[in-house]
């Protein structure tokens, strides 16, 4: 079906509960979240440890499921679907950058991109072909042959950025990705992500830090398992 883009939430979650069995105790970590995001946004998730935004984070993420409610991503209700579901969606769907960038030590940063299109069946050219394009999408390209350990924290989660975008996904989702590194360097691997999504990239940026959120459009803050504000990003 053709899909013109802006016209068409990207992502829509509505009422989503989630509720942990810890013991005898439930703890309600979502309590009734909604929330829309079209393609092409770039939003920021913020709240305090225990705000529920892990939570939602890996909900969207096709990690978790939720207790209730309903989560749509590109038109396909994904809320109740199977293990083996779920993780087809993880593939296709989004791709996630990690605040440990979660690398293959011994695979260079060539192989770790094109770890993705392994799972998928990509014949071994076209796959090299894609993982080159990725690493040049970030500006590495020249570090290809490297291993991480050879590579600084900055490079290290450009390849996973690169990772993360080898497969064209829906969303790009990323955790606190700054969190391991150097203010000077997080902001660097923040401008990548700022040319990701004037480049019609959709972002989901879950950090604590006001900072990093303040390079989104828009903010949704949670506190206590709800959303206490969704706003655009103020403008300096």
């Amino acid at each position: 079906m053709a899909d013109n883009g802006h016209d068409r939430s990207l992502i829509h979650v509505t009422d989503l509960e989630k509720v942990y069995q810890m013991g005898a105790e439930e703890v309600r970590a979502l309590r009734g979240v909604s929330i829309e995001i079209t393609r092409g946004e770039y939003v920021a998730i913020m709240g305090p440890s225990g705000s529920g935004k892990s939570t939602l984070m890996n909900i969207i993420g096709c990690l978790d499921t939720p207790t209730s409610g309903v989560y749509e991503l590109n038109g396909e209700v994904v809320s109740q679907l199977s293990d083996d579901d779920l993780a087809r969606i993880r593939n296709r769907e989004i791709g996630f950058v990690f605040q440990t960038f979660n690398l293959l030590p011994r695979a260079d940063a060539l192989h770790n991109v094109e770890l993705p299109l392994i799972y998928r069946g990509i014949p071994g050219k076209e796959r090299r072909q894609l993982a080159i394009a990725a690493l040049k999408a970030v500006g590495l390209q020249d570090r290809m042959r490297h291993r991480p350990n050879e590579l600084s924290g900055g490079q290290r989660q450009r390849v996973a950025i690169a990772r993360a975008l080898v497969n064209n996904p829906s969303i790009i989702l990323a955790d606190e990705p700054t969190g391991n590194l150097d203010s000077k360097t997080g902001e660097e691997i923040m401008v990548v992500f700022d040319q990701l999504n004037q480049s019609g990239h959709t972002i989901i940026l879950v950090t604590h830090e006001e900072n990093i959120a303040e390079h989104s459009r828009r903010i949704v803050r949670l506190k206590d398992g709800q959303v206490e504000s969704d706003a655009p990003r103020k403008q300096a």
